[in-house]
């Protein structure tokens, strides 16, 4: 029995280009020609196309298809490393589930990253759209520095902040002030790269500025501003040297 190129590719499921397409990229030999100049596939030119297609199937990439044994009988590199992609595929989509499932039982939050969901509760919404931009501006250690600052923080540290109007008065604004500080002071101490923070911003100093500052004019009112302005002095000044005064932004992340 012998097949034109159409019904060959019919029979295996694939197209005439893919077909011949696979024959200028050497995976399938060029078949012999009838009388009339017409391609004659047989059984083996079936039996290959049915193996590309099963190994396309399977995620093995067109360059890697001739270093998959076409007689299965042993493991390639190829196929061992896209086993070890699957395998991490379904790793990451096992973790999904559990954390949609998280969601819709209400003990989960979409608006802040991965590993922040336990904490959302005691973070304003300001703060946790702060620390989302933050996920996306600063490294693995950062981030995991203000999981650590957010967990150090008495439940009710930002009520205050939280509740500040923009109006609030110069006496309200510098009290305030004064209550934050210690624990921006305190951070600094505890995580000295608040002071020179280049090596965690996987984006450059002026791109992350940027962004942060942008962040916080939106989500913070004035007086809140102004607030965390006057607790990076002043935590500066108690501290003798530069803390993070440089850097307001990170005195939200302080109180976060």
């Amino acid at each position: 029995m012998a097949w034109s190129t159409r019904e060959v590719a019919e029979l295996a499921g694939t197209t005439v280009n893919a077909v011949r397409h696979y024959h200028r990229a050497g995976l399938l030999e060029e078949p012999g020609r009838r009388s009339n100049g017409y391609k004659e596939y047989g059984a083996r030119h079936l039996v290959r196309l049915l193996q590309i297609r099963r190994l396309r199937d399977l995620g093995v990439p067109l360059a890697q298809l001739e270093s998959v044994s076409s007689a299965g009988e042993s493991p390639s590199a190829a196929l061992l490393a896209i086993d070890a992609d699957l395998a991490a595929s379904i790793e990451r989509l096992q973790r999904a589930r559990a954390e949609i499932r998280a969601i819709l039982h209400g003990v989960s939050a979409t608006d802040v990253p991965s590993g922040f969901e336990d904490l959302a509760g005691r973070l304003s919404r300001p703060d946790r759209s702060l620390v989302l931009v933050y996920s996306q501006l600063y490294d693995a250690s950062a981030m995991a520095d203000l999981r650590a600052m957010v967990e150090a923080e008495p439940d009710d540290a930002g009520a205050a902040f939280d509740a500040l109007p923009p109006d609030a008065d110069e006496a309200t604004r510098q009290r305030l002030s004064e209550t934050l500080a210690p624990q921006l002071a305190q951070h600094v101490a505890d995580h000295p790269w608040l002071v020179d923070q280049a090596a965690h911003q996987p984006r450059g100093p002026r791109v992350t500025q940027e962004a942060v500052v942008a962040t916080l004019l939106e989500v913070y009112n004035e007086a809140q501003i102004d607030v965390l302005g006057r607790a990076a002095v002043l935590a500066d000044l108690a501290a003798g040297g530069p803390t993070a005064a440089d850097h307001p932004q990170d005195a939200s992340a302080s109180r976060s």
